[in-house]
């Protein structure tokens, strides 16, 4: 099943419409309380790190079940907003591999997404490998042109290191109820896709 695709803006109305959609595709699923809590928690994350997004991206938003399999989707196609300063400040982030501007989870999916905006044609065919936080959750996701960020790749990078990384997964709340998050390019659109099972 898939609910209705919904147009989304950076502003806080809009967004409600995340929620509303979620708790409907639970509904119809029949998910019980717990479950339907889980998978707004989720919706909850995306909400959190859309509005700067949706300032310089027109967004959508939609959910996909099969069974008690879930998908979360995002979709975001750049609006010409993005100014010069916008991007340098994107540009600009420390490489250093702390990156301090993007500390926790959501806040370096977030990033992911901002560089793919930045260019996405560019980063379809490669990503800044200097970007070190990004390099360690890059694969190839058959759904997207190109690479993808992936927590489940992150997760077994973090997890073989055992180091901040790994205490960041487990304090996230993305990274606890998620199987999965992907941000990659499909056609001219940045993709989140939020996975869960139940």
């Amino acid at each position: 099943m898939k609910s209705d695709i919904c147009k989304i803006s950076h502003n806080k109305d809009s967004l409600m419409v995340l929620l509303n959609e979620t708790e409907k595709v639970a509904s119809y699923s029949n998910l019980d309380k717990k479950q339907s809590g889980r998978l707004r928690l989720l919706a909850e994350e995306l909400v959190g790190m859309l509005p700067e997004l949706l300032e310089f991206s027109d967004g959508e938003f939609w959910v996909e079940s099969e069974g008690k399999n879930f998908e979360l989707h995002t979709a975001l196609t750049p609006n010409g907003l993005m100014n010069n300063e916008m991007r340098e400040k994107l540009l600009s982030v420390s490489t250093s591999g702390k990156n301090a501007s993007a500390a926790g989870i959501m806040a370096k999916i977030k990033l992911a997404i901002e560089f793919m905006l930045i260019d996405y044609e560019k980063n379809a065919a490669t990503f800044p490998s200097e970007y070190v936080f990004l390099n360690e959750g890059i694969g190839t996701v058959p759904y997207f042109s190109g690479e993808a960020w992936s927590l489940a790749t992150y997760r077994q990078n973090a997890q073989k290191q055992k180091n901040e990384k790994w205490d960041e997964l487990e304090r996230s709340i993305i990274a606890n109820i998620a199987d999965e998050v992907l941000v990659g390019i499909q056609g001219k659109k940045v993709e989140v896709i939020v996975k869960k099972a139940f």
